[in-house]
């Protein structure tokens, strides 16, 4: 019996979730990624093969990318952070299937803007002004 199929999910269809915050309409978030060190080592039994272990973990900050609005909360959010207010948040980056419901969720714990970027302008150009907010993290884990 053959096994049922599953077809990934769009990546269009998702949303951003943070701690006290109600920014939405993300068109863009990248940056759901860990990497973890390779510490090499040879003992001197076995001189000629190397040893490989797991070091230290690091999370790519996730970037936020949205059109410029009213909306000046998570502007907000960054300049307490310019000030000297750590102000940290939990959140998450849920997908969802094509009928809107939940399916996998990215929870990052710990979070802060550690940048933010106003949009480009040209006089000449019709597109939509876009900003981009970094939050650096302490971890991420998919469920």
């Amino acid at each position: 019996m053959a096994s049922p199929r599953h077809d990934p999910y769009k990546a269009f269809k998702f949303r951003v979730e943070i701690d006290g915050l109600t920014a939405a309409a993300f068109s863009e978030v990248s940056g759901l990624g860990s990497e973890t060190t390779v510490i090499e080592y040879r003992t001197g039994s076995e001189p000629n093969r190397v040893r490989k272990l797991p070091g230290l973990t690091k999370y790519s900050n996730i970037v936020l990318k949205r059109g410029v609005t009213q909306d000046a909360e998570l502007w907000n959010w960054r300049q307490r952070i310019v000030e000297g207010n750590v102000d940290r948040r939990n959140g998450s980056i849920v997908l969802q299937d094509d009928s809107g419901q939940d399916q996998v969720r990215w929870n990052f714990s710990n979070g802060w803007p550690c940048k933010v970027e106003g949009p480009d302008f040209n006089a000449q150009g019709t597109d939509i002004a876009v900003e981009t907010l970094e939050i650096s993290h302490e971890g991420i884990q998919r469920a």
